[in-house]
């Protein structure tokens, strides 16, 4: 059986062999799609035709919208999963994986639906110029359409990774960058389909690895199901799923919107300041991701353990908080010391590489708290805190907005750059303080859970 050679990483294996086990899959797996979002842009930019280049940016908060959805249903079904694997109840299992599949593409039909109805006005809403229009039009309609199988990427890889099947969920997301780096030429070159053939390679890609998680989950998988005998709308299992899932949904939101409002912070001092924040911006993607994929993949290990083993959860939140902590000083080095250099790579320009440089030194101080955060609030997905997953996405959405205001007032660009490490940092004063006022109802033993049930 499969999951017995994921139950060994679960209960027995060392500590830091199933940290890796969990994460490196992970980590490898985000690094990658990172790099195909960097060669879409790539390949539409060697035609060399602004206007495109402006639509494919435009929509990114479409994509970003529908992998919210999925993650909504993904986060919330796979911490659950994980949850009652270590309580060896793997009857619920499968109702739990048939709600996720389903409410998936049901979200998916809901979103074809406004789409097609609001095309016109959503193409407005994110800012298309007339010039661009048409373009990002085309982009959105592709996108939306095939919505269902999007959420359903993300989804399903939420719970392929909950079970523990991390390699199955690397090779998921590997598929759907190999198809999308294939066809992003093909159609951009040989068909000269422009800004479509770069959404019909990325729905396509979406639907490559849909296909693979099903393929895993109807052959391969000992617990998870798509059966339609097991679908129902469980007021437990939707309470479960979505008392996480709403949460991360929101956070996604809130970080986009105060994206947002930074760039229109950064803008008032002219193109080099936010031109030198993007740079250090994709700087800093690397090194996130792997802590980001680090403190996500271990989830799983943390949710199971959590039922059945309480000293093997705190150990391994250990080890992971240790390893966040050397990582993120490493990092932190290698860029003090390199600051510029790093910026040049970039560009020439002598005075974004002297405002880049500061920029991502003080950036890259953030690693040592955002890593943090990133670990707390998947202790409360991986334990099921519905409400402390909640405080957590408004403190880490939404806290700097005002600590922009404020602090521009105060040191001008200088606030607005330190703006980002101290919104961090009182984002993990306050996780700090949920996760000791949890400290108990996170440690007790699993008669007394079922008791408080």
């Amino acid at each position: 059986m499969i999951f017995l050679d994921n139950e060994y990483y679960f209960e027995k294996a060392q500590i830091l062999k199933a940290i890796a086990h969990f994460s490196l899959p992970m980590i490898i797996g985000m690094s990658v799609s990172v790099i195909y979002t960097i060669l879409n842009a790539y390949f539409i930019g060697l035609l060399h035709n602004s206007v495109m280049m402006t639509a494919i940016t435009l929509t990114l908060p479409i994509f970003a919208l529908l992998m919210a959805l999925g993650n909504l249903v993904g986060v919330g079904s796979g911490t659950y999963i994980s949850r009652l694997l270590g309580e060896k109840n793997y009857s619920k299992i499968k109702e739990v994986s048939s709600f996720s599949f389903y409410i998936s593409i049901i979200l998916g039909i809901i979103v074809i639906m406004i789409g097609l109805i609001f095309g016109n006005n959503i193409t407005t809403g994110l800012g298309a110029s007339a010039a661009s229009f048409t373009y990002t039009k085309q982009y959105i309609l592709v996108m939306l359409i095939g919505a269902p199988f999007i959420i359903l990427n993300f989804s399903l890889e939420q719970i392929v990774r909950a079970e523990g099947a991390a390699m199955v969920s690397m090779i998921g997301m590997f598929v759907s960058v190999g198809i999308n780096l294939i066809l992003d030429p093909i159609f951009i070159f040989a068909f000269h389909w422009g800004v479509p053939g770069v959404a019909a390679a990325t729905l396509i890609g979406n639907v490559g690895a849909v296909l693979y998680y099903s393929w895993y989950i109807i052959r391969k998988s000992d617990y998870l199901s798509f059966s339609i005998k097991y679908f129902k709308i469980d007021k437990i299992v939707a309470i479960e799923v979505f008392k996480i899932g709403v949460p991360i949904a929101l956070m996604t939101a809130f970080m986009g919107l105060t994206a947002l409002v930074f760039n229109q912070f950064a803008a008032s001092y002219g193109d080099a300041s936010v031109a030198s924040y993007g740079i250090a911006q994709r700087i800093l993607q690397f090194p996130e991701l792997i802590i980001m994929g680090l403190c996500e993949g271990v989830v799983p290990l943390i949710a199971y353990n959590f039922i059945a083993n309480k000293k093997r959860m705190k150990s391994t939140i250990a080890f992971t908080s240790l390893i966040v902590a050397i990582l993120a000083m490493l990092f932190a080095m290698i860029v003090f010391f390199t600051g510029d250099y790093l910026i040049g790579v970039f560009t020439t320009d002598p005075q974004l590489i002297e405002i880049g440089g500061y920029i991502i030194n003080v950036i890259f101080l953030s690693l040592f708290v955002t890593g943090f955060t990133t670990l707390i609030i998947g202790i409360f997905q991986a334990t099921g805190q519905g409400r402390a997953a909640i405080i957590m996405s408004f403190a880490q959405g939404l806290l700097m907005i005002p600590i922009l205001f404020i602090l521009k007032s105060i040191a001008g660009f200088h606030g607005i750059i330190w703006s980002i490490f101290i919104a961090d940092s009182l984002a993990l004063v306050i996780g700090l303080i949920v996760l000791y006022v949890l400290r108990h109802k996170l440690t007790v033993n699993m008669d007394e859970i079922k008791a408080m049930e």
